[in-house]
């Protein structure tokens, strides 16, 4: 059974087999010791210490006996693994065993809209007791408002992770730190076993796991499954002055609760994770409300006659169109190098094998050994720099080998799988076939031929199916704007466009000093990567009228596309545009020699250039479905304030100084 152990404030988290206790004992709040009437059934320790007047509105309500959830999922979850029933969750490295009759029932949240004060005691109560710093909320208070003078309206929101029936975080991590227990049907993960590449982060529709880019490590909401297993409610549901939050075996409704409501304005569509907490608001709320933090979002009630039917459109804001260069920089910058080199490396060795198998001689091994030898080296050189790249983005690179750890259900997974494959095969077949010598000693000749073969031929079939890997990461429900086949479009037009243009600009340089003409040459690869660019630009263009179509956060990415960096945007679709008239005149014009030499230079800086904005762009305009932030709280606009003005230095802000 795994190992739940909790720091010295009592924060439960997974641990492997055979942990002993954390350091500091159970939780903090208790100095009694001892269980709560018949719910513990060990005398080796408890699960948490409870205190001896514990209130009442602290302990775990009974169920209503619902057998079926919303979502049609049976409740009772003791029948999904039997074998792991009764038995201890190892907390504190006890024994304790809880006897509550409903602990392998589905537990959730019911938030109460209208009592909600916005005092964000439960965020308070879940910081202390999980002992987090500044930056780092596991729980959160946004809000939504509106109306007009005097009748103003404000719906404050209390949001952590919701335990979901179907927890796309748990499918999308690739080390497998997270578990959906039988117990209480919570999702924890273990911070030990992440590697920090927050790829959870972006799936997750709720802003539940946090990424703390000082530890390099992500850490969630554990439903404090300590205190629930000596029978009381989670400490943000103690804590909630207002009774607006509480908890309990999921479809069973508070004390003189009536709704158990889906969805509230700003909660982001259930339809993605199916997510365990229920709402009620009854209170009439105007047609729109509107976020308070810096995304250009409001939400509109499409059907009056559902107060919940609340669907997030763009908001209509003022902005107006600037370049924002410096606002290119994120944290994924070396996800922009790490793509881009891969798919132009991808490119250029399918070019190198394929081309003399369709005639094309001159990119041959035997016609030009020196060159071709080099531009294999590089590629793996290049490559190589990449897959550094990718790793330093992790926030524990050390543990990197844990990508392969989720094949089954995670797309990063595959993606590092796929792209291992290919640069192993490109790897073996550059060494077959410069170096055939170190091998023919021991095998004959033409084995090694046929390994070399068969090495080029994995490579060429892993390559595409590594970046169709690349491209699911990003097919994200959470992030509308990423969510559209314009990223397959992205990625494998890059691949025959900066592939191609790798080979021309080295074979165009080579055969220049030799004085021998590439212009045949120039027309092949021109027409690879004009048919790239081409099926980038249809992409952009079917992105965008979908985008608009669709409204809601992947229009408002566009609305920030075409404003915040509306100039920057206009120069990369300009740079797409510029690229194909400059490929048109290389391949109409048969340049050769220096003059064709310099053609090249210059296409590339275009095209290399319009590639690194395009990219840095996709990065940094999405817009998840997150929760609504507050003015200060988890408001994008805020925190550039504070790091523009210093406040981001004063830990107490939660804002850290370095965005990336």
């Amino acid at each position: 059974m795994l190992n739940i152990q909790v720091d010295n404030q009592g924060a439960a988290y997974l641990a492997p087999p055979g942990g002993g206790a954390a350091a500091g004992g159970c939780g903090s709040v208790g100095n009694s010791g001892g269980c709560s009437s018949g719910t513990c059934g060990s005398s080796e320790g408890h699960a948490f210490n409870t205190r001896a007047n514990e209130p009442a509105y602290s302990a775990l309500p009974k169920s209503n006996g619902a057998q079926i959830n919303q979502w049609g999922k049976a409740i009772d979850l003791s029948g999904e693994n039997p074998d792991l029933l009764g038995k201890s969750l190892r907390i504190n490295g006890t024994d304790a065993i809880s006897t509550n009759p409903e602990r392998y029932k589905q537990h959730g949240f019911h938030f109460t809209a209208d009592n909600c004060i916005g005092c964000h005691a439960c965020e308070a109560a879940c910081s202390e007791k999980n002992d987090l710093p500044a930056h780092i909320s596991f729980r959160s208070v946004g809000y939504v408002e509106g109306g007009t003078y005097p009748d103003f309206r404000r719906v404050n929101i209390s949001m952590a992770c919701n335990h979901c029936d179907d927890p796309v975080c748990l499918k999308g991590c690739p080390t497998r730190a997270y578990t959906k227990f039988a117990e209480y049907g919570a999702v924890l993960q273990d911070p030990d076993i992440c590697f920090g590449c927050g790829y959870c982060t972006w799936v997750c529709p709720y802003n539940a796991p946090q990424l703390d880019p000082i530890k390099g490590q992500v850490s969630k909401c554990n439903m404090c499954v300590d205190r629930l297993e000596v029978g009381l409610k989670p400490a943000c549901v103690s804590a909630c002055l207002g009774g607006a939050l509480d908890f309990g075996v999921i479809e069973t409704p508070p004390e003189n609760r009536v709704q158990t409501k889906l969805a509230i304005p700003g909660f982001p569509t259930p339809e993605i994770t199916h997510p365990n907490i229920r709402f009620q608001q009854t209170k009439e709320l105007p047609r729109e409300m509107r976020r308070t933090d810096s995304m250009p979002l409001v939400y509109v009630k499409k059907n009056e006659d559902d107060g919940a039917a609340y669907k997030p459109q763009v908001a209509d804001k003022p902005l107006k169109r600037e370049w924002n260069l410096s606002k290119l920089r994120s944290r994924e910058d070396p996800l922009v190098l790490f793509t881009l080199i891969t798919q132009a490396v991808i490119g250029a060795f399918l070019l190198l094998f394929l081309a003399p198998l369709a005639g094309i001689e001159v990119l041959s091994y035997p016609a030009h050994p020196v060159t071709h030898a080099a531009l294999l080296f590089g590629l793996l050189a290049v490559e190589t720099f990449a897959l550094a790249l990718s790793t330093s983005h992790l926030g524990k690179p050390h543990r990197f080998y844990r990508a392969f750890n989720n094949l089954r259900y995670s797309p990063v997974s595959r993606e590092v799988a796929g792209v291992a494959v290919f640069f192993n095969a490109m790897g073996a077949y550059t060494l077959l076939t410069v170096f055939p010598q170190l091998f023919t000693w021991v095998l004959p000749a033409s084995w090694v031929a046929g390994l070399q073969s068969l090495a080029g031929w994995v490579a060429v079939v892993a390559g595409p199916i590594a970046l169709y890997a690349m491209n699911r990461i990003y097919r994200i429900k959470a992030r509308p704007f990423w969510n559209h086949w314009q990223v397959a479009a992205s990625f494998y037009g890059s691949m025959l466009t900066l592939g191609a243009l790798v080979v021309g600009v080295v074979y165009a340089a080579v055969l220049t000093a030799q004085g021998t003409s590439f212009a045949g040459l120039t027309t092949v690869l021109a027409g690879l990567m004009a048919a790239g660019l081409v099926l980038e630009g249809v992409g952009l263009m079917a992105h965008v009228r979908d985008l608009g179509n669709a409204g809601g956060e992947g229009a408002a990415s566009h609305l920030v596309q075409r404003t915040t960096f509306g100039n920057t945007y206009r120069l990369r679709n300009g740079g797409i545009a510029l690229g194909l008239v400059l490929l048109a005149a290389l391949g109409m014009s048969q340049l050769d020699g220096v003059a064709g030499l310099s053609m090249w230079a210059f296409t590339a800086a275009v095209i290399l250039g319009t590639a690194a904005i395009g990219r840095a762009l996709f990065y940094v305009l999405v817009i998840p479905t997150t929760m609504p932030g507050a003015f200060f709280w988890r408001n994008k606009g805020f925190e550039e304030h504070a790091r523009e003005t210093g406040l981001a230095h004063m830990p107490q802000v939660g804002v850290l100084p370095n965005a990336h």
